[in-house]
């Protein structure tokens, strides 16, 4: 497999555009003017990692054109060719891989994907079980967050008497989270023995998450007399003063009639903030969807068609198995997961997803 000269051309041009960025940066004038200075050292570190990769390709190239001179001589020795012929595969097998990156590479970005998220938990059918499990799973994104150094903000939460959470949301921020999480929307099933269950039988119950870009002010507009804003004295448990002050805050989008609620805080202002980043996000999500559909853009693929009533992974714990079910993964290593160990599963969700775009893009 041979890169089309097309993606050569472009990152030829990208290559171009890093050395004339390297050279900006050693100007005096672009030194003594810290606006610019902090524009083009930020455009520079974007295109680093693709140069790098291309220019480790073109080595490539060259050991791949070397190594086949040595085969084609037929006069060298039988052993210093068999040594050849194995270092020629294993550049061939380099070569591939390297193109797969560089293609990648060269994808439309998804605009979305260096923003703050919105993961939301719910538990679904199975009741306490349900809402045990939905518990874990919030700790294990908060752990795997905490593994890519993420800030991680509690927005609202629903707590159960045993542990469990009906219902959960955060805020993450930091670099890739949301292209590193948005896969994760859908219904989480998972496969166990209840503490509670005296005869041993296995339950299955669900779990349902959605991850949500966060939405700035300048994505949407809300209109103020869209909105239904109550107060309410806040549940669960607390300190002095928790059920005395009407803190908590829902906003009704009435149009739409989503609505959100947050009493994480103990400012009305503060939890009236978080609720307005999480009713922004998910209208910005719905209207995105429209318009998605209305142009007949929504890929039909088993990664990433956000339709979030599908079953798209199983916790399997007898079997201490983990299945993700659109890209047919399965690990037997349910406890490490479930710690946050998620790098696999997520690093193989993004590849599967670049691999449809690109056989989209080759195809078309």
């Amino acid at each position: 497999m041979n890169i089309d000269p097309i993606f050569i051309k472009k990152l030829e041009s990208i290559e171009d555009k890093f050395d004339d960025l390297n050279q900006a940066l050693s100007d005096p004038r672009v030194l003594a003017d810290a606006t610019q200075l902090q524009r083009l050292a930020k455009e520079r570190s974007d295109l680093s990692e693709v140069v790098d990769q291309y220019q480790e390709y073109k080595a490539v190239l060259k050991e791949v054109e070397a190594t086949e001179e040595i085969l084609r001589d037929t006069g060298a020795e039988a052993g210093f060719r068999e040594l050849a012929e194995h270092e020629y595969q294993d550049l061939l097998k380099r070569k591939e891989a390297l193109e797969q990156k560089l293609k990648a590479f060269l994808l439309p970005k998804d605009p979305r994907d260096d923003k703050n998220t919105f993961l939301e938990i719910r538990a679904g059918t199975g009741g306490d079980e349900a809402a045990l499990f939905a518990a874990e799973l919030f700790r294990m994104y908060t752990r795997y967050a905490e593994n890519h150094r993420w800030h991680v903000e509690m927005v609202t939460s629903s707590p159960t008497g045993i542990g469990g959470l009906k219902e959960v949301i955060v805020a993450i921020e930091g670099k890739g989270a949301y292209r590193h999480l948005k896969f994760e929307s859908g219904v989480h099933r998972v496969q166990r023995v209840p503490v509670t269950e005296a005869g041993g039988r296995i339950h299955t119950s669900a779990v349902t998450v959605a991850v949500l870009p966060e939405a700035e002010e300048v994505d949407i507009t809300i209109d103020p007399n869209d909105l239904r804003i109550d107060t309410f004295c806040s549940s669960g448990p607390g300190g002095q003063g928790v059920n005395t002050t009407h803190s908590a805050v829902r906003i009704t989008h009435i149009p739409t009639g989503t609505v959100v609620s947050c009493q994480d805080e103990r400012s009305q202002l503060k939890n009236k903030n978080k609720a307005m980043r999480v009713l922004r996000s998910r209208l910005l999500e719905v209207e995105k969807t429209r318009q998605e559909a209305e142009t007949a853009k929504a890929r039909k693929s088993q990664v990433g068609t956000g339709d979030r009533s599908e079953k798209i992974r199983t916790y399997n714990f007898p079997q201490n198995r983990v299945t993700d079910h659109r890209i047919g993964l399965t690990l037997h290593r349910l406890n490490q997961i479930l710690e946050g160990d998620l790098d696999e599963i997520v690093d193989t969700l993004i590849a599967a997803d670049q691999s449809d775009r690109l056989n989209t893009v080759t195809t078309s």
